[in-house]
C-alpha cells in the first residue's frame, strides 16, 4: 500500500463531501457552477463504493418512487440546472415518451439511472475512496480528511489526505435488524435476508417452500406483492407479519404532505428537544406507511386468485411481534410470535425470511471521533445541529460540518425525504458562500405550524458561527 502525495502546499478544498448518495449528490450538482459565483467552488466528494447505486436490492420491476419526479437532485432549488430529471430525459431523447406517459411518480430504477447519469458527468466525485478520519487542524484552520483509496476488489491501495474549509456528511442509513431477529442472520445456511438485499437473493427465496415477510412498510409490501405474483395460485405459501395494528396506508393527503416542507422543518427545529423526541414516533404513518396503489395491487392480486373458488395460501397478520427466532433441524426457521391485542402467543415455522425492518441513520460518531472534543450534544448525547444543518461545534472551529439525512432528531420526518434534498443543499451552499446564490421561498406551506411562525433569515455575507447559546 502506498501513500498518495499530500504536500502542504496543496490548495485546500472549499468543501469535502463524505458519502455520495442522493443528498450529497444533490449538493455536488448544485455546487457545480453556483449562479453568480465568479469563482468555481473547489469541492470533492468521496464514496467507498465503486459506483453510485441507489438501493439496488429494491429496484423491483414496476416499483415507483413515493415522491414526484420534481423531487430530483436540483429542480426544487434550481429548475434551470443542467442536472434536472427533465434534462436527463432530453439527453436520452425520451421527453416525448415521458410526456405521453403522464407519470408524476417515476419508477425507482429510472431514478437510479438518472442519478448515475449525473455521477457520470459531474466532476469532483471520487468513488472507491473510504474516509477513515476527520480532524480539525488549528494551525491551518482547516479540516483534515484522511482516506483510503480502494482497488477493484475493495482492498486498500493507497492512503491520502485532503484539507478543506468545510465538510458535508452524507453517509446515509444502514439496514436495521431488531434484536430478536439478529440470531437468524448469523446462520449463513438459512435464507434470511434484509429487504435491502432482496433482488440479490430473489431466486433463492422463490425456491423456498414457505416464505415469511416481516415488516409493514413500503418495502415489505412491495416484496410481498412481488413474491405473491411469482407463486402459483393455491400454492403461494406466504406469510406477511407486521407489528403495526394494520397494514396502514401512508399519509398522502395534500395538507399531510406539508410536513415535508421547509416550513415544517423550521417549525420542528424550533421546538424543545423533549417535544421533538415525543413527536417523531407518532408520525410514523407520514413516512412508514404503504402507498395506496401498492395496497390496491396486493388486494387485486389476492382477489384474482379467488375467482375460481378457494382462497390463496397467503396469511397477512398485523399486530404481531417476533419475540425470539431460531433454527429447527438446521434447515428451517422457527419464529415465536406474540399478538399484542389478543395477548396470545404462537409459533410459525418457515423456510425463508425477508426482514423488511427498515433502516437507521448511521451513527455520526463513527466518523467524527477526531472532532468529539469540539462537539456539542443534546441531553440524549446526540450531536446538536443548528437550523442551517451545521453541527454545533466549539467556536474555535471556524469551519462548518454540514449534515445530510442524519438529523431527524433536530429537523423531523423530512430529514430523509428526497423532496427536501435540493432545498437543504441550497441552504447549505448559501450559508457556505455567504450569498443568496439560490433564492429560496420564505413560505412553502398553506398550513401555519404554531402560533408564532418562524421567519427564516437569509444571510447576505459570510456569517460567523452561531453562538452556542442561540442554537437549538
Amino acid at each position: 500500500m502506498t501513500d498518495l502525495p499530500t504536500p502542504e502546499t496543496d490548495q485546500p478544498h472549499d468543501l469535502v463531501g463524505i458519502g455520495i448518495g442522493p443528498f450529497n449528490l444533490s449538493l455536488a450538482a448544485l455546487a457545480h457552477g453556483i449562479p453568480g459565483n465568479p469563482h468555481p467552488l473547489a469541492a470533492a466528494f468521496y464514496e467507498q463504493r465503486p459506483a453510485f447505486h441507489w438501493h439496488p436490492g429494491l429496484l423491483i420491476d414496476g416499483a415507483s418512487l413515493q415522491v414526484p419526479f420534481l423531487a430530483d437532485l436540483v429542480t426544487l432549488a434550481d429548475p434551470a440546472s443542467p442536472w434536472t430529471f427533465l434534462n436527463y430525459l432530453r439527453s436520452r431523447d425520451r421527453l416525448f415518451p415521458f410526456y405521453f406517459a403522464e407519470r408524476f411518480h417515476i419508477q425507482r430504477a429510472e431514478y437510479d439511472a438518472y442519478c448515475r447519469w449525473v455521477t457520470d458527468q459531474l466532476p469532483g466525485l471520487h468513488f472507491s475512496h473510504q474516509v477513515d478520519a476527520i480532524r480539525w487542524n488549528n494551525e491551518r484552520s482547516l479540516f483534515e480528511v484522511d482516506f483510503t483509496q480502494l482497488d477493484t476488489d475493495g482492498e486498500a491501495e493507497a492512503l491520502g489526505r485532503a484539507h478543506t474549509r468545510h465538510i458535508a456528511l452524507g453517509i446515509g442509513t444502514e439496514p436495521h435488524i431488531p434484536d430478536p431477529l439478529k440470531p437468524l442472520t448469523e446462520a449463513e445456511s438459512l435464507p434470511v435476508i434484509h429487504s435491502a438485499d432482496y433482488l440479490h437473493h430473489r431466486k433463492t427465496l422463490l425456491d423456498a417452500e414457505h416464505i415469511t415477510v416481516i415488516g409493514s412498510g413500503q418495502s415489505g409490501a412491495e416484496i410481498f406483492l412481488d413474491l405473491l405474483r411469482a407463486r402459483p395460485a393455491g400454492r403461494e405459501k406466504l406469510h406477511w407479519l407486521a407489528r403495526t395494528q394494520a397494514f396502514a396506508p401512508m399519509e398522502y393527503s395534500k395538507l399531510g404532505l406539508e410536513h415535508f416542507t421547509p416550513d415544517y422543518s423550521r417549525y420542528f427545529h424550533a421546538l424543545p428537544e423533549s417535544v421533538r423526541d415525543e413527536l417523531v414516533p407518532h408520525q410514523w404513518q407520514l413516512h412508514k406507511g404503504i402507498d395506496t396503489d401498492t395496497i390496491a395491487a396486493i388486494h387485486d392480486e389476492l382477489y384474482r386468485r379467488t375467482l375460481h373458488g378457494g382462497w390463496p395460501d397467503a396469511t397477512l397478520t398485523p399486530g404481531v411481534s417476533v419475540r425470539t427466532a431460531g433454527r429447527v433441524a438446521n434447515t428451517r426457521i422457527e419464529l415465536h410470535l406474540e399478538h399484542t391485542q389478543q395477548n396470545t402467543r404462537s409459533r410459525l415455522t418457515t423456510d425463508a425470511v425477508v426482514l423488511a425492518t427498515g433502516y437507521r441513520e448511521r451513527p455520526l460518531d463513527r466518523i467524527l471521533t477526531g472532532l468529539d472534543p469540539y462537539m456539542r450534544r443534546d441531553t440524549s448525547a446526540r450531536p446538536r445541529i443548528d437550523d442551517r444543518f451545521r453541527l454545533v461545534l466549539d467556536p474555535t472551529v471556524t469551519g462548518n460540518v454540514y449534515v445530510q439525512n442524519a438529523e431527524r432528531h433536530t429537523h423531523g420526518v423530512g430529514a430523509p425525504d428526497l423532496g427536501l434534498a435540493a432545498w437543504r443543499s441550497a441552504t447549505i451552499l448559501n450559508n457556505l458562500t455567504g450569498t443568496n446564490a439560490y433564492p429560496l421561498p420564505e413560505r412553502t406551506a398553506f398550513t401555519t405550524f404554531g402560533l408564532t411562525p418562524h421567519t427564516p433569515t437569509i444571510p447576505t455575507q459570510n456569517p460567523d458561527r452561531i453562538p452556542l447559546a442561540q442554537s437549538n
